[in-house]
């Protein structure tokens, strides 16, 4: 239980780290309300489960350096992030919603598109699963008993969809939603400029020279 509690300590460090996840995660809660953020949540807990299952299987191996299956996934997740930030850009330069009737909205008829979104953010990042995967190995060391990569792996796909979907609610605090009102078209903008600069990393990565 202690080694399990250092681990699930460590994750969260990595959970709320700079990432794709948390800049998608944070501006759609800002904009769109504690509904939407929820079902973003949900999407990135649902990679989160297919990240998870390929790191304690050892699979992430396929995963690095510059093997086809990396290369392809780094492509994917490059033209996906880069989609997500020029609507995040094209967003800078409309009206600001009203928040409640998008609260009301994505209620209704968007749920499923903030899951995919969440979970094609995530599920395309590669380096999720290398991370995990890197994590976990000094506490996949002989000695445990056969349940342990499933209590290793049921701790990244829990914490990632209950401190997730906490975090979508926290910022829902009248001050922040105030302050990203006051300053949507800035934070959108950066925002934005964040997940493209992600994006045309990852493309550099992928048409830099294989070593």
């Amino acid at each position: 239980m202690v080694e399990l509690a250092v681990f699930a300590g460590v994750v969260v460090l990595g959970q709320f780290s700079p990432g794709p996840d948390m800049l998608l995660l944070t501006r759609t809660s800002l904009a769109s309300g504690g509904r939407a953020g929820t079902w973003i949540a949900c999407g990135i807990a649902c990679g989160l489960l297919l990240h998870a299952s390929v790191a304690m299987s050892g699979a992430s191996l396929l995963l690095a350096g510059a093997s086809p299956l990396a290369r392809c996934l780094r492509g994917a997740a490059a033209i996906y992030l880069g989609w997500l930030a020029l609507q995040l850009l094209r967003a800078a330069w409309r009206p600001v919603p009203d928040y409640a009737s998008s609260a009301v909205a994505a209620s209704r008829v968007e749920a499923m598109v903030y899951w995919r979104r969440g979970f094609f953010c995530n599920v395309l990042n590669p380096k999720v699963a290398l991370f995990f995967a890197v994590l976990a190995a000094p506490f996949l060391t002989p000695g445990h008993p056969p349940w342990w990569p499933l209590a290793l792996g049921g701790v990244i796909v829990a914490e990632g969809f209950t401190l997730w979907i906490a975090w979508a609610w926290a910022l829902q605090w009248p001050p922040l939603k105030r302050g990203y009102r006051a300053a949507a078209r800035w934070i959108d903008a950066g925002f934005g400029t964040a997940l493209l600069a992600l994006a045309l990393r990852l493309l550099g990565g992928l048409l830099g020279p294989v070593s």
